[in-house]
């Protein structure tokens, strides 16, 4: 039998729902083409690590467990681009040492004589540059900005000259990476007095290193906000209509959908962008799990909250519809103007002493492409067969939808939940509407119950569990949790503006949490207030992750003139701890219960889960 008979019985025994995917089985993963995408389409990948694994010991497989040659992998399943870090004097003392510029140049010679082509990055930094961090290499620590658009300019400039000089230059070079916030802080930091105007300098300078260079490397500038127009615009409009800074190419985006928004607000975006600026478009980082396991001791950001929030399961397959998906959002941008796209670090396995930080493990173990041997994915499939207009195209179908839980106190109606997550056979997820037998069911006694409902995809009706618990305790708080109305309703909220609602995977102990962050000193009261209580006494409690370092942060409880208190201290993101006030003593039938805080520029975290209730 032909392998391309096979594939397509195979495929269609998928559609139609007759076996369930292996994540490692021939032919298991399902791609569809992408209707004419162009044949320099970038299939790019960010490889920085790759030295330092293989400096640790790693090994790569194909498929079939034959070693080869990381970069030899990628250009057999249709990668054709690179993307290389370059930290200006990476000796950290948190590690580091990795993503120098003489690495880079070798990665790069490697990668011509494979026909791939390179984008160089410059962080502009001597260690790791993003959003929350763009701290000024040492050497230029004391420089004024003047001094400093030399150093950028005399910087990028020798080591663009280097390249030059070794017969590789890059084909396309971006100047900062997720400059969102600025870079070379605190001189180039944003916002900023000036509107912008010294990071302008200083992106203006590092283009013009590249240009004097070779006028023919393209230039991109790079931000992270993938799914949000407003932020894109916002920083595009000062830096290129405010501040003039015209001269590039390609505007650069990080998008991953556990932390940047929704496929939908990605291709809004870079549709606007596109046509409102005149460039073409890259999604310049990306990434999508393969499983929700870890690997090693060192925490990752990826996990079963974030494949939730994401819309892709954590399998091989939905990690190869992720890539379709955001490689078809692309090819829509009108124009052809979406140009591209490239997976960040796809081979990060956890090598022993290959971590991001000194004597620290892999936090990205989770979202590549090579299981934890080293053994390539089926999901390298997708660069090639996205251009195989040879291959069929089957419509996603009904899979599975997920149960649902909730929780009441005794007489009180359940709040069941208005959808649920439904997965289709090609591994993506949506939420659909659930129909309840009993849309609001009450329970007099403790004990937990069994609610059928069910979903409608494609016209066809599917069945939907809610196990709900039914205890002695009735949290009082609606909206507690944010799940349902994913909206601050019902909250009082006095203060600076800082408090809005996130759904990004570790922010929130569910699907959402409520969220707060600012560049400037901030404080805040989030409050509710009961009447008509039944005298007694009550518990408040709430869940919190953040950085910490408030000046004041407290839940607060106030009933008959009188206030009880408990700190809140945050220790990092994702790691979440729960603070209780016990025996509230009520007596007028009124409380007012909630959060205060009063808190330094840059100070970000978030609450969820909500309590408050008559202890029994």
């Amino acid at each position: 039998m032909k392998k391309s008979l096979l594939r397509s019985m195979v495929l269609g025994a998928l559609a139609a729902g007759v076996f369930a995917f292996a994540p490692q089985a021939d032919a298991a993963v399902q791609v569809n083409p992408i209707p004419n995408l162009p044949a320099d389409f970038i299939k790019g990948a960010d490889v920085s690590m790759l030295p330092e694994l293989e400096a640790c010991g790693g090994k790569f497989y194909d498929m079939d467990g034959t070693q080869m040659d990381e970069l030899a992998i990628m250009k057999k399943y249709g990668i054709n681009w690179i993307r290389l870090r370059i930290w200006n004097n990476p000796a950290h003392e948190n590690g580091g040492g990795y993503t120098t510029a003489e690495r880079a140049l070798a990665m790069t010679k490697r990668a011509h004589a494979l026909g791939m082509k390179v984008l160089i990055d410059f962080h502009y930094s001597d260690f790791w540059a993003d959003p929350g961090k763009q701290w000024a290499p040492k050497a230029w620590e004391k420089d004024d900005a003047k001094k400093v658009q030399q150093d950028v300019y005399d910087y990028t400039k020798k080591v663009l000259g280097d390249f030059k000089a070794a017969g590789a230059l890059p084909e396309m070079v971006q100047v900062g990476n997720e400059i969102t916030n600025g870079m070379i802080w605190p001189l180039g930091k944003l916002p900023s007095a000036d509107n912008g105007k010294t990071l302008a300098s200083f992106v203006e300078s590092g283009l013009k290193a590249v240009h004097d260079t070779d006028a023919g490397i393209k230039t991109m500038i790079h931000i992270d906000k993938g799914g949000d127009n407003a932020a894109s615009r916002a920083f595009y409009d000062q830096l290129i209509n405010t501040n003039g800074v015209k001269d590039f190419d390609i505007i650069g985006l990080s998008y991953y959908p556990f932390w940047h928004g929704t496929m939908q607000q990605m291709q809004a975006n870079i549709n606007d962008l596109s046509s409102r600026y005149g460039k073409d478009v890259v999604i310049v980082e990306t990434a999508f799990g393969y499983t929700n396991e870890n690997f090693d001791e060192t925490k990752n950001p990826y996990d079963a909250q974030a494949e939730r929030v994401g819309g892709f399961r954590s399998t091989v397959q939905g990690q190869a519809t992720g890539l379709r998906t955001v490689m078809q959002s692309l090819a829509n941008v009108p124009g052809g103007k979406g140009i591209g796209m490239f997976y960040w670090e796809p081979d990060w396995y956890a090598v022993p002493g290959a971590g991001a930080f000194k004597d620290k493990g892999d936090e990205w173990d989770n979202l590549v492409m090579f299981d934890n041997s080293g053994k390539a994915l089926e999901s390298w499939k997708v660069f090639t067969d996205v251009s195989d207009q040879s291959l069929p195209t089957i419509a996603p179908k009904f899979k599975e939808a997920d149960g649902v839980t909730a929780e009441a106190g005794v007489g009180a109606a359940v709040q069941l939940p208005k959808t649920t997550r439904v997965t289709y056979t090609d591994d993506h997820a949506e939420d659909i509407a659930i129909d309840w037998e009993t849309p609001a069911p009450v329970f007099d006694a403790v004990g937990t119950y069994t609610v059928k409902g069910t979903v409608t995809v494609d016209g066809e009706k599917h069945p939907v569990k809610a196990s709900v618990k039914v205890v002695k305790k009735n949290n009082l708080i609606k909206n507690g949790d944010f799940e349902s109305a994913k909206t601050l309703d019902g909250w009082t909220i006095d203060g600076d503006k800082v408090l809005d609602v996130v759904t990004k995977g570790g922010d929130a102990l569910g699907t959402s949490a409520m969220h707060y962050w600012s560049d400037k000193a901030f404080q805040f009261k989030v409050s509710r207030t009961f009447t008509g209580l039944k005298d007694g006494k009550y518990t408040l409690a709430v869940s919190t992750q953040g950085g910490g370092g408030q000046t004041k942060y407290q839940l607060f409880a106030t009933t008959g003139g009188a206030t009880q208190t408990a700190d809140i201290q945050d220790t990092k993101w994702n790691e979440w701890h729960t603070f209780t006030i016990q025996d509230i003593e009520v007596k007028d039938g009124t409380c007012t219960v909630g959060v205060t805080m009063e808190a330094a520029p840059g100070t970000w975290g978030s609450l969820d889960e909500f309590e408050f209730y008559r202890q029994e």
